[in-house]
């Protein structure tokens, strides 16, 4: 389904195009950082949450409409997508997302289920709200990516090294190339159900991707993000995030996405460099700014700013998820400022 272009300042920075403003919105934008949400978290829990199209819908709006940006992000967890599969997931306080029944070798893929996109349809119910309730303001679908999705399944949750993943990979690369293929064509379905609901833009997270070597991401990874990517594209414009990925920039850019996310690990105007004058980029803001007063927000914001240049398709974003302890009224004033100061 291919969409008439849209007028949005988002898009259209998405697009390449010239736009009055840079825009803005922020990664992890809906979370514990507003009191809104952590009140209606003590009520549910991540996956009721998530589960449901109204709430998730909810606290998509309502961060939207409250920080003033450009573009809204549905809520959900990037794990949803691992369900379908049969991987058994649940969120302990304190200690994060777990996969009870981690895939570690050739006989555990065997026992994977056919994806059926079918059972997230409650994701494309909130994304169909949430666009109805913010129309024109452009809402973004999202998904995890394949390494980063499988580096959880076989962990079995969250990890700082990746040891075991990276065995896998080394030791029964077939099995690992299964795995990612499987993965890259559920989340392909994934973002086009999603796309199919109303999402006008959709976003790739790997956020794990950085624990690789280059040679590593070249041989057994890019090909699946690709992959992903391929069967989202050309409908909507599609963000490719990752973390750490400064050491293969270009390959990361060579997976397809339309926008290149970049973390706070690099200097905007040289990674844009790297990557072509026909990229466009989004970032990258350290979301610690963000702790450290209006004073400090200002003048790292436009640090930013001052290194795109005002060059068509800069999407401004922080360079990594919006922390927890973060001031509501600052995250809201990066919005303004981000306005004020690209105002052309």
């Amino acid at each position: 389904m291919n969409r008439a272009p849209s007028e949005a300042v988002f898009l259209k920075a998405c697009r390449g195009e010239p736009t009055p403003v840079t825009p803005i919105w922020l990664l992890r934008q809906a979370g514990r950082y507003q009191k809104e949400y952590r009140e209606l978290r003590s009520k549910v829990s991540l996956l009721e949450l998530c589960r449901s199209p109204d709430l998730a819908a909810q606290v998509t709006v309502s961060a939207a409409r409250k920080l003033g940006v450009d573009a809204a992000i549905i809520f959900a967890d990037i794990l949803l997508v691992l369900e379908p599969l049969g991987l058994e997931i649940s969120f302990e306080e304190g200690e994060g997302p777990r996969i009870l029944n981690p895939v570690r070798s050739a006989a555990d893929l065997a026992r994977l289920r056919t994806f059926d996109v079918g059972a997230l349809a409650h994701v494309g119910e909130a994304v169909r709200k949430a666009s109805a309730a913010l129309a024109p303001l452009p809402v973004i679908g999202f998904a995890g990516a394949p390494f980063t999705l499988a580096s959880y399944a076989i962990e079995g949750g969250s990890s700082k090294d990746h040891a075991l993943t990276k065995a896998l990979l080394h030791r029964d690369p077939g099995a690992f190339r299964e795995l990612l293929a499987i993965l890259a064509r559920a989340t392909g379905a994934y973002l086009s159900s999603q796309v199919e609901a109303g999402a006008e833009a959709v976003q790739l997270f790997d956020s794990w991707v950085g624990s690789l070597s280059p040679d590593a991401y070249r041989e057994h990874v890019l090909p699946h993000s690709k992959t992903a990517i391929s069967l989202v594209r050309p409908r909507v414009p599609v963000i490719h995030f990752g973390t750490g990925t400064a050491a293969f920039l270009e390959d990361f850019r060579d997976a397809g996405g339309d926008v290149v996310g970049l973390d706070f690990r690099v200097e905007l105007d040289r990674a844009w460099d790297r990557l072509g004058p026909a990229s466009r980029v989004m970032g990258n803001l350290d979301p610690a700014v963000l702790l450290a007063g209006r004073d400090a927000i200002r003048r790292e914001a436009k640090k930013v700013l001052d290194r795109a240049r005002g060059r068509a398709g800069h999407v401004f974003n922080l360079g990594h998820g919006i922390f927890h302890e973060t001031p509501e009224d600052d995250a809201r004033a990066l919005v303004d400022i981000v306005h004020e100061l690209s105002r052309r």
